[in-house]
């Protein structure tokens, strides 16, 4: 008897959108506590407390009930336009018709040069306030909670400047608290990369043993009750464990479920981007310009901006955000930013001992081309991502209009110019090439 014929798949999109309309609806504002606190309006969302122990997050707060979500179509039409104030200029959804802004390679400001020819949206100066209070927070939280960097690093961590990065990629974060999420996660992440694999002390021999062991910091390991402490006692071991540990534990805090599986998973991708580079490394070899840009879709900035509802503090479904158009469009966010650092931090891995790989470099080994030609070449890679990130999110917020599929559209267009924004700014670790 032949096998019954499967039926064809029956998700799509709108189907999608319309099975969640009601529930999307009524969450479009259910973690923010208050939907005017992330409209302009005053936060309500109550100060986070400090986090519990990993084995036992504490539950996310409950979400209000539909009926108490304000309905009115200015109220809705808020929502879908976006934030508004200072630092909101980024939260831009449509495509822009206008040409990439111009750039005079002669005029460098106090805010650093961008990179000629590159396809970027300006944003406004990050919230001078909430920067400072976001960089005093920080730098408490890696000295006194996770003993994160000896002193003789203070000068690096300070010039990192991730108060002012994260205020800029989350203009549409309610609270300080908010922020405080994602900018942990961002130094965590970076300790694990300075740490295990570049800058302080890295080396990819060995390099998949400690990531196996620091992302049970973030995906907690379930053993017998013999080998559970001798685990637990693992966390505090370096401070790349001590800081995964802790980060993660603030964001179970105010996360759902579902949100922190979804970082779980963008950690794992993350990961397994740094173990390809390190085998590259190991093997002196340098890969073909299509798999080092498969590698660098896995080893770049995904599980930045795949968190921005959460800081924004509301909630994308998971049957949405798993839709293969909305994972397409933050994979090329995740690409499209990537690359800008490519970009931004040649000249600093330049001056580095031992060859870095980056596209530029790639490129001209690959293709025998100038290290000039390779680096321009580049700059059109990265923008040819950016008009796909922005036609592909597009038309996602044509095809699910719903009000929070709109929302983390528009915040992940918001990380993905603050991020250059850092970039371009942040003198003190990065300077262009002479090539113009």
């Amino acid at each position: 008897m032949p096998a019954p014929e499967l039926p064809p798949p029956q998700s799509s999109l709108p189907e999608a959108a319309s099975h969640f309309g009601a529930h999307v609806l009524a969450a479009a504002a259910a973690r923010a506590c208050d939907i005017k606190a992330a409209t302009g309006g005053p936060p309500c969302a109550p100060s986070l407390p400090a986090p519990p122990a990993i084995s036992a997050p504490a539950p996310p707060p409950l979400a209000p009930q539909a009926a108490e979500v304000p309905a009115s179509s200015a109220d809705l039409e808020r929502i879908l336009r976006g934030p508004s104030g200072l630092g909101t200029a980024g939260l831009r959804l449509i495509l822009r018709e206008e040409p990439p802004t111009p750039s005079d390679p002669s005029a460098d400001t106090a805010e650093g040069m961008p990179v000629p020819g590159l396809y970027y949206h300006p944003v406004s100066e990050p919230d001078p306030m909430r920067v400072e209070e976001v960089s005093r927070r920080i730098k408490s939280w890696a000295l006194d909670e996770v003993a994160l960097y000896p002193e003789d690093w203070e000068e690096e961590f300070d010039g990192f400047s991730v108060g002012r990065y994260m205020v800029g990629c989350h203009p549409d974060a309610p609270t300080v608290d908010h922020l405080m999420l994602a900018t942990r996660l961002m130094v965590a992440e970076n300790a694990v990369d300075d740490c295990y694999c570049e800058d302080h002390g890295g080396s990819p021999i060995g390099l998949g043993e400690r990531l196996l062991l620091a992302h049970t910091a973030l995906d907690p390991l379930h053993t017998t009750e013999e080998y559970q402490p001798q685990w637990a006692k693992s966390l505090h071991a370096d401070a790349p464990r001590r800081a995964y540990r802790s980060a993660m534990q603030y964001f179970v805090r105010a996360a759902s479920p579902s949100q922190a599986d979804r970082l779980r998973h963008d950690m794992a991708r993350l990961h397994m981007g740094y173990l390809a580079e390190a085998a590259w490394a190991q093997l002196d070899h340098v890969p073909e310009v299509w798999e080092y840009l498969a590698m660098r879709q896995f080893n770049n900035f995904r599980p930045c901006p795949t968190i921005t509802d959460t800081v924004g503090g509301y909630e994308l479904p998971a049957d949405l955000h798993a839709q293969a158009a909305m994972q397409k469009v933050i994979a090329l966010a995740g690409n499209a930013t990537t690359i800008v650092n490519d970009l931004y931090s040649y000249t600093k891995e330049l001056d580095a001992p031992g060859q870095h790989l980056n596209l530029p470099v790639v490129i001209a080994q690959r293709e025998g081309l100038s290290d000039r030609d390779a680096y321009l070449k580049s700059v059109e890679v990265h923008n040819d991502l950016m008009h796909d990130f922005e036609t592909e999110a597009s038309a996602l917020a044509t095809a699910c209009p719903a009000p929070n599929v709109q929302r983390f559209l528009r915040g992940v267009a918001a990380w993905v110019d603050g991020n250059h924004y850092w970039h371009q700014s942040n003198t003190y670790r990065y300077s262009l090439p002479d090539f113009w």
